[in-house]
């Protein structure tokens, strides 16, 4: 397909090492309903094949634009060296390991188009495992709740590039967290909204750049106890829904710095249950996210996009 003159719409992709779900995340994005896009890919100096894989779909479509960095920049610098290369002034991030449902840039275009002050839309998703069967269901609890966390998947976001811009991109500092802390700084400047339907896949695998990035907090030591636990919590979910123990445990028992409230406890007796059987920690936990999304769903309507602030 050629690619637009002057796209809606940017959508951009750091990609490193995402073999093998590279296919399927790439596809999703080029068979979206609302076609006038470009879709800026930059390949952080992969070494499982990938880059060989971006360029056979760049040669297919030519709505693909594809860089390649040499040596390795990590997360926040990838991201904001793709959308450098970006030049509509919506971008859509995409992230290579995801899905996209097909109506998912329409959607969130259609509210970025009639609602100026929103400088960011993100959607509720579904959680998949690596062979793309679902493993966690949608959890609009998470748009009832006042939480400083955002609702929805890095990936999921599309945002104004003025506004990027503003606040100068993602924060190298926060290499472990960019994405909250690149939505929390654009919410000084309009608001953040949450689209309740499921159009993104978020899947969790061994090799998901969160597993990784939960790791290294877990290791580090926080003196905030909200901090460790959700570094533990970020852990042991990953581990759990891609079909692994969570294997928090041990490390829980060896922080020295927890403060053992009712929260801490809670993780503490769900890291024990999945210690001892992750099959059943995995039933109970869908089971609990059925049921507060169905109270959930008393007050919030698909389609009906709801605002976040943080705590």
């Amino acid at each position: 397909m050629i690619p637009p003159a002057n796209p809606l719409i940017s959508v951009v992709m750091p990609v490193y090492n995402a073999l093998p779900f590279l296919d399927h995340s790439i596809s999703s994005i080029l068979q979206q309903t609302l076609s006038d896009f470009e879709f800026v890919i930059l390949d952080d100096a992969s070494t499982d094949g990938s880059l060989e894989q971006l360029r056979q779909w760049a040669a297919r479509d030519e709505r693909i634009n594809l860089h390649e960095s040499k040596q390795r920049l990590g997360l926040a610098a990838s991201s904001n060296a793709v959308v450098a290369k970006a030049r509509a002034s919506l971008l859509a991030r995409m992230d290579a390991d995801d899905i996209a449902h097909p109506d998912r840039l329409r959607r969130q275009w259609l509210i970025m188009k009639s609602q100026p002050d929103v400088v960011v839309v993100g959607t509720l998703c579904n959680g998949i495992d690596a062979s793309g069967r679902e493993v966690r269901p949608r959890d609009r609890w998470r748009l009832v709740r006042r939480s400083g966390y955002i609702p929805f998947p890095h990936g999921s976001a599309m945002f104004r590039r003025e506004v990027f811009d503003q606040i100068g991109g993602y924060d190298h500092a926060a290499d472990a967290a960019e994405d909250q802390d690149l939505f929390s700084r654009m919410a000084s400047y309009g608001r953040v909204l949450t689209l309740p339907d499921v159009l993104y896949s978020y899947r969790y695998h061994s090799n998901n750049a969160t597993l990784f990035n939960g790791m290294r907090a877990v290791s580090e030591n926080h003196s905030h106890n909200g901090d460790s636990l959700a570094a533990f919590y970020m852990l042991g979910a990953m581990r759990l829904w891609a079909g692994e123990p969570p294997m928090l445990l041990k490390p829980m028992l060896e922080r020295k710095s927890f403060k053992w409230d009712q929260r801490s406890l809670m993780i503490f007796a769900s890291a024990l249950l999945g210690h001892l059987s992750p099959r059943s920690l995995k039933t109970c936990l869908r089971a609990s996210i059925r049921v507060r999304d169905l109270i959930a769903s008393i007050t919030v309507k698909d389609g009906k996009p709801y605002e976040w602030r943080s705590e």
